[in-house]
């Protein structure tokens, strides 16, 4: 509950206009006690929560990101793009607030369903045609209608820019994002009822002098089989999950990288310390292993494996014929 601190001066004209009658102590108290009402607009419906908004806001900021990267790349010029606002309103209220004649590049994002609209500023979208063709980025602000050759240069760079969608998105939904219309007229666009509530995400761009916006417009029913996922609770538990995970590939990696000794045992024999004495070279000693039998491979002379001998090109070879189950004891 927040207070507020009154100067002296206020404290004291309050008081002189209690004593004068000017105000009512009773009315004020009165005023106090009375309930207040908060106006709800039901056509203006809020659907998403503030913790949402933001992380929606964090997934569209990498998204500036990549466009930035990407239309730098293919204007072969420096670009900023940054997140202005992310808000939700009505459709009607979003198609009311861009202009009558802009570029509209409609993608849908399978598996989702609906569609989602990447709204160009004119001024913008001219900024980046004149650039393609080689010029120095000069916007113009009319868009009557686009030319085959200006439908086709401007699709093959916004297909591109779209691509960077699925990647922003790729924390919170597998999503294969693909353009399926170009339009300049927003009132021959009609992706949900007027009344249906909408994310949109402006923001700001520019290229060189020339500056504008750019609006994304998700409606609610595209969103909403990964609301679930766009909640704090499911950012830490990813975040968790993503350090769990690098923490065992860490582990693993480092046990990969440990060095073992193997050691196999074709055999064992018994003889008197003046036999050991007498040993000379071309002399058999007899092993105590049968030759069909399997030999141990031990493992930093632990009994792990079961082997027999052979020959790999020039080399002797022990090949493993199964793993010793555990709580084999060694005979020795």
């Amino acid at each position: 509950m927040s207070t507020e601190v009154m100067s002296q001066s206020e404290i004291d004209a309050l008081l002189s206009a209690l004593s004068t009658g000017e105000m009512n102590a009773e009315e004020l108290k009165k005023e106090n006690q009375e309930k207040k009402v908060k106006v709800y607009d039901f056509k203006r419906a809020l659907r998403f929560s503030k913790d949402q908004i933001r992380n929606l806001t964090r997934i569209h900021e990498n998204f500036a990101r990549l466009l930035t990267t990407y239309f730098s790349a293919q204007l072969r010029t420096y670009i900023q793009i940054s997140v202005a606002s992310v808000d939700q309103l009505p459709y009607e209220e979003f198609i009311r607030s861009i202009p009558k004649m802009t570029i509209l590049n409609v993608f849908e994002v399978a598996p989702l369903e609906g569609r989602v609209v990447l709204e160009i500023n004119p001024t913008i979208a001219y900024a980046m045609l004149d650039r393609q063709l080689g010029g120095k980025g000069t916007g113009v602000n009319k868009v009557d209608s686009l030319t085959e050759i200006e439908t086709k240069l401007m699709t093959t760079l916004f297909e591109g820019a779209i691509e960077n969608f699925g990647e922003a998105w790729d924390t919170i939904a597998d999503i294969q994002p693909f353009l399926s219309d170009l339009e300049v007229n927003p009132q021959f666009l009609q992706l949900v009822s007027p009344n249906e509530t909408v994310i949109v995400i402006s923001m700001n761009i520019t290229i060189g002098e020339v500056t504008g916006m750019i609006n994304i417009c998700i409606p609610h029913v595209v969103l909403e089989p990964v609301i679930p996922k766009l909640s704090a609770h499911y950012w830490m538990e990813e975040k968790n999950k993503v350090r769990q995970d690098h923490e065992i590939a860490t582990l693993e990696k480092a046990i990969r990288a440990t060095a073992l000794t193997v050691t196999t045992e074709l055999g064992h024999s018994e003889i008197s310390f003046s036999d050991l004495l007498n040993i000379t070279i071309g002399d058999v000693l007899p092993l105590q292993q049968k030759i069909d039998e399997p030999i141990i491979v031990k493992v930093d002379n632990k009994p792990s494996f079961y082997g027999q001998v052979g020959q790999v090109k020039k080399n002797m070879a022990v090949q493993i014929l199964e793993k010793i189950k555990e709580g084999y004891e060694d005979d020795e």
